[in-house]
Parts: structure tokens; C-alpha cells; sequence
């Protein structure tokens, strides 16, 4: 049976427990320093809280080490993972092959590794490679299909793939990515990328002429694989995983609650084949509902192939939900034709004549007709217009939004033991494990029956995680037990059994064997290989540092497999219209900075360059 992982970032202890509140199987989140979101960094202390947290439901907390690391900073890694480990983390994220070197050297050591997408994994040897190096699970590149993603499980079938679901999209493959390191001195391998694929750009060709005029070329819609997690899952995938370690908690519970509904439902629909990694049923008190959460309008991305409409060339920004039409402009009002409700304080938008985003506030709601705060100029009749923020849903995330408890059944008996004081035992199981204690107490009969009151007392469990469903009491049991030794014998079962974390846990909590050094993939350009510390100038062999953050070398400072002039129409590979430009075409920066393009049409990617 295949043990399927929902597995959503946490910003701060906060995110991390109500991701798994609203139905993580697991967590993953930055410690205080080396992860690639620098901005998202925790306290070992709100680590281990939210591993005690987890650790009941059998939750996995993963954190994030993937970033590149400098020598000096070695020693620091090195007490990190030691720190980490005694908190009792699950796994940790690498990027830097350093990090695996600390593992090998010290014995003391015992955690698992995951190959993070930071390490470009996008190839059956690249997956091959890192297996044999001991890499317990890989993080596959965002970009492949489910076809790509099928072949690798096929050839190596022995290390557990994970993939991206939902949220934000990196234009370039990950790691492989310098623009912001060039542009702004903030690499993205150090946790600090500027969003450089975010800015505005002009397309000009290779004799000046402008082919677009500031617009978001390099700007991608956010991913959604709600609707297509079965597919993945027969692909080989067992994990799956949400962006957003800088989104805020209310993005956390409604994207989380969504997609373990999803996997809920496969699971109900193939019990035999399927099960979730952790344990739990969760009650929500919202509708989740991903149009109504932070997006730039979805994608599948690459899950099909190559598809026309990944991009948003218009905003970088979130545009939430279609809402319906402008109909009509009245004065200071105007009304929608559609379906959606409206409240005083939503936030609607629409792309201008100039497809420029424009954003307002509705200040007062009549049925469909809204007052801004401020009339847009750009507002027309028919224009499409969105909501990006709901004032209702958030309304209801920012209460208590969900419960989760661990169903389980209780199961009473006496015993009487040869020399030994008599007493009673409480049996607790939650379907996988079973856990019993015992107190000594006198076996005193009762004079009516207890049953009402055992079942009422041993079913109070509270802010526990657990929710008792059923109480088993022998037919002949007919003692009577003060409600205060009940009540310590429950206790008792209760906080044993979350102690010994009888979670489901199917994954081996040793790291991997290490099988030693494998010669490395040849790749085109070394400064690839992002080796920045003398540890992992050791493991490739390589005779100097040559990472772009040390040295700027010549090459792309992007590879995508977004193509621009794809998107424009203008493939002529895959039958689009034979452009009109003369090549090299140039991305253009406000500030005047060229980057050429160099289309690589036998392996169907796009190179950035650097002027």
C-alpha cells in the first residue's frame, strides 16, 4: 500500500501548526539561517514546539538547509544539523553537497537527507546519481511532465519522488538561476532572490525594433495540480508539495485543507491501494476554496506539455477569483453581471486597456452594484474584473478554522494477576497501534451499573489530539471505579500513547546508506555546479570554487523551459507563424540593461544572457 504525503511550508510556528491542523501530513520549514527563503527563518526552539506538535499525528517536520553554503560558514551547518536532529526533525532539504559531506564525516549523525529542487532534478541519472549518494527522497523539478515524471519512477523506482502542487513558479530551473546574484548582488541560491522574473521588460529584436513594450515576460501564472493528483500519484509520486514559506497563515489553512481533501478522496476511493502518511480527520469550518487565495491565475504548467498560456504578461500580481463583468458606470457606482456576492472592504481588480493591473477597494456594496473608495479611471463596461481579496473568507480563516483529531477506541478490563494486587487496564488503539496501561485499585462491585458512567468519563479527551469513538467494556465487568481513577487511568493511557508517537511512520527514520562518491553528471558550464566551499570543491573533485556568487562567468544567467517566443505565437517548430523580427531578440530592463535570448530549439529551452 502506497503512502501518500500532503506536504505544506510553514513561514513560522504558527503556519506550521495550522498546516497541520488543516490536514498536513507534513511540514517543511526554514531553520534560523541557510534555507532559500532567508526571509523565512525560525528559532530552534519553535522548531522542536512544532515538532512536539506534530509528532502525535504522526507528522513529518522536514527543514530547509538548501542553500549554498561559504567556508566559514561549515561550522555553523555542522552544529545546526546536530541541533536539529535533537530536536527531532525528520529529514533535511540539500542543496549544498557540503552538507552531505558533514553527514558522511560524522557518525553521530543519523538524519535523513532529501535532494532539494535546488539541485536540479530533472533527469533519470540526475535522480540516479543522488540515490546512489544516499538521498532518501528527491524534490523533482517543477517542470516536468507526468510523463518525465513516470520515467524516472520506472528507473528508479527506490528513492520516494516529490513534487511541487500548488503555488508560485521560479521561471528558471531551480539552481540554475543568477539573475538576481547579477542584477542586485542577492543570489538565489543564498535565499535572496530579488525576483528579477517578476520585473518589466521590453522585446526588442536584433535591429532595435521593439517586438513588446514593458510587460512581464518572464512572469509565470501560479501552479495548480488540484485536478490532477491522481495522475501524479500512478506517475510514482508520494509527496506533495505546496509552495509558499513566505505566504501567511490564512493561504496555509485554506490551500492545505483543500488539497487534503483531494487526497482524502483518493483514498476513499482506492482504500486498498492508497492511505495518508499521518493519522487524523479534520473538520473545517470554512469551504476551501484555492480561486479565493493568493494566485496569478493557475496553471498546469508543464504536467501536459508544453501548454500556450503558463505566462502572465500583464502583472505579476495576484488577480484572485473572476467575479463576472462590468455592466454598467453610474457616477461614483457601477454593477457586475455575474453570480458573486460582494462585501464592504473587497478587494477587485482588472487589466486595463493598457493591460496594466488596476486595483481597488469596494467601499459600499448594494446587491451587485459596489461603490469604490475611488473610482478607477481605467473601469469600462464589459471589462473582466476579479477579486484578489475576499473580505468574508478571511473573515473566516482568521478565526479558528479547523480541528483534527486522531480517532480511537478505548477498551476496559480488570485483571488479577497470581501475587500481585489486582487492578485495571485501559487499552488505547487507533486503528494501527495499540497502547495499554494499568492501575492497581480493589476490585469492589458495583451496587447498579457503571457502564454510563465509565463510557462518559474515558470519553473525555478534551484538547487532546484524539477523539474517542467507541468504549468497550466487557459484559461481565461490574466493578465500581471512583471517577477520579478513571480519570487517572485515561490520562495516563492518553499521554503514554502520544509520548511514544505511534503516528504512522513509513518512512525509515535512518539515513540511507551511503554508497561513496559517484563521478558527477557532466554539465556544459561549470560554474553549475555551485561549488562555494572547499568541502564541496573536495566531493566533485573540482580544482577551484566556481560558484557564480564567487566568480561571474560567461554563460546563461537563466535556463527556462518558458519560451517567449513560443508564447508569443511565434514557434515555428510547433507550427506557429514565422516571426517577423531579425534575431537575437534582447529582454530590456527600464533602466536600459539587454539580456539576450538564445532559443535552444533541440532541447526546447531558453537561455538568458547577461550583457
Amino acid at each position: 500500500m502506497t503512502s501518500l504525503e500532503l506536504l505544506a511550508p510553514a513561514k513560522n510556528l504558527a503556519c506550521g501548526i495550522a498546516a497541520i491542523d488543516h490536514g498536513a501530513d507534513a511540514v517543511y520549514i526554514g531553520a534560523t539561517r541557510f534555507g532559500a527563503r532567508s526571509a523565512a527563518g525560525n528559532s530552534l526552539d519553535d522548531i522542536r514546539q512544532l515538532c512536539d506538535y506534530a509528532r502525535p499525528f504522526g507528522v513529518k517536520v522536514y527543514v530547509t538547509v538548501n542553500t549554498i553554503l561559504y567556508d566559514e560558514e561549515l561550522d555553523d551547518t555542522r552544529q545546526l544539523l546536530h541541533d536539529l536532529q535533537a530536536v527531532g526533525v525528520d529529514a533535511i532539504l540539500v542543496q549544498d553537497m557540503a552538507v552531505l559531506q558533514l553527514s558522511i564525516v560524522n557518525s553521530q549523525l543519523s538524519i535523513p537527507l532529501h535532494a532539494s529542487t535546488q539541485t536540479d532534478n530533472r533527469t533519470v541519472e540526475k535522480v540516479s546519481w543522488l540515490r546512489d549518494l544516499g538521498f532518501s527522497r528527491v524534490v523533482l523539478a517543477r517542470e516536468l511532465s507526468v510523463e518525465e515524471i513516470a520515467a524516472i519512477h520506472r528507473e528508479v523506482p527506490d528513492v520516494e519522488l516529490e513534487v511541487f502542487v500548488h503555488g508560485a513558479l521560479c521561471v528558471s530551473y531551480s539552481g540554475l538561476c543568477y539573475a538576481s546574484q547579477y542584477c542586485f548582488h542577492r543570489s538565489a541560491n543564498r535565499g535572496e532572490c530579488a525576483q528579477f522574473c517578476r520585473m518589466k521588460f521590453s522585446l526588442v529584436d536584433g535591429e532595435g525594433r521593439e517586438v513588446e513594450h514593458d510587460r512581464y515576460l518572464l512572469s509565470l501564472k501560479d501552479l495548480n495540480q488540484s485536478d490532477h493528483l491522481e495522475e501524479l500519484i500512478e506517475a510514482g509520486a508520494t509527496s506533495f508539495k505546496i509552495e509558499g514559506r513566505l505566504k501567511d497563515v490564512n493561504y496555509v489553512k485554506n490551500v492545505t485543507a483543500a488539497y487534503s481533501q483531494r487526497l482524502n478522496e483518493i483514498v476513499r476511493r482506492h482504500p486498498d491501494k492508497y492511505r495518508r502518511s499521518s493519522l487524523g480527520e479534520c473538520r473545517y469550518t470554512f469551504t476551501p476554496d484555492l480561486r479565493k487565495t493568493f494566485n496569478r491565475g493557475y496553471t498546469t504548467y508543464f504536467l501536459h506539455g508544453r501548454q500556450p498560456d503558463i505566462a502572465s504578461f500583464d502583472t505579476p500580481k495576484a488577480i484572485g477569483e473572476y467575479v463576472g463583468t462590468v455592466k454598467e458606470l453610474r457616477g461614483d457606482s457601477f454593477n457586475v453581471a455575474g453570480t458573486a456576492s460582494f462585501v464592504n472592504g473587497d478587494g477587485l481588480c482588472f487589466i486595463n486597456a493598457d493591460r496594466q493591473l488596476e486595483g481597488f477597494r469596494a467601499n459600499r456594496v448594494q446587491g451587485n452594484r459596489i461603490w469604490p473608495y475611488r473610482m478607477p479611471q481605467g473601469l469600462r463596461p464589459g471589462v473582466r474584473l476579479y477579486r484578489n481579496n475576499d473580505q468574508e473568507f478571511e473573515r473566516l480563516l482568521s478565526k479558528p478554522s479547523a480541528e483534527r483529531k486522531i480517532p480511537v477506541t478505548l477498551a476496559i478490563s480488570a485483571f488479577d494477576d497470581d501475587g500481585f494486587a489486582p487492578g485495571f487496564q485501559l487499552k488505547i488503539s487507533n486503528g494501527k497501534y495499540t497502547h495499554a496501561v494499568r492501575i492497581h485499585a480493589e476490585h469492589q462491585m458495583a451496587l447498579k451499573s457503571q457502564r454510563e458512567q465509565i463510557v462518559r468519563e474515558l470519553s473525555k479527551l478534551g484538547n487532546t489530539p484524539y477523539r474517542c469513538e467507541r468504549v468497550d467494556i466487557p459484559d461481565d465487568f461490574d466493578y465500581f471505579i471512583p471517577a477520579s481513577r478513571l480519570s487517572e487511568l485515561r490520562r495516563f493511557a492518553v499521554d503514554s500513547f502520544g509520548a511514544g508517537n505511534h503516528g504512522d511512520c513509513p518512512y525509515d527514520s535512518s539515513v540511507a546508506e551511503i554508497r561513496g562518491t559517484v563521478p558527477v553528471i557532466p554539465y556544459p558550464y561549470p560554474y553549475l555546479y555551485n561549488i562555494s566551499n572547499h568541502l564541496s570543491q573536495q566531493f566533485y573533485g573540482a580544482s577551484e570554487k566556481t560558484a557564480y556568487e564567487l566568480k561571474p562567468a560567461a554563460g546563461p544567467i537563466m535556463q527556462c523551459r518558458h519560451c517567449i517566443r513560443y508564447a508569443l505565437g511565434y514557434c515555428v517548430k510547433r507550427g506557429g507563424q514565422h516571426p517577423t523580427w531579425r534575431e537575437p531578440l534582447s529582454l530590456v530592463l527600464g533602466d536600459g540593461r539587454r539580456f539576450r535570448l538564445e532559443f535552444d530549439c533541440k532541447n526546447c529551452q531558453m537561455n538568458v544572457y547577461a550583457p
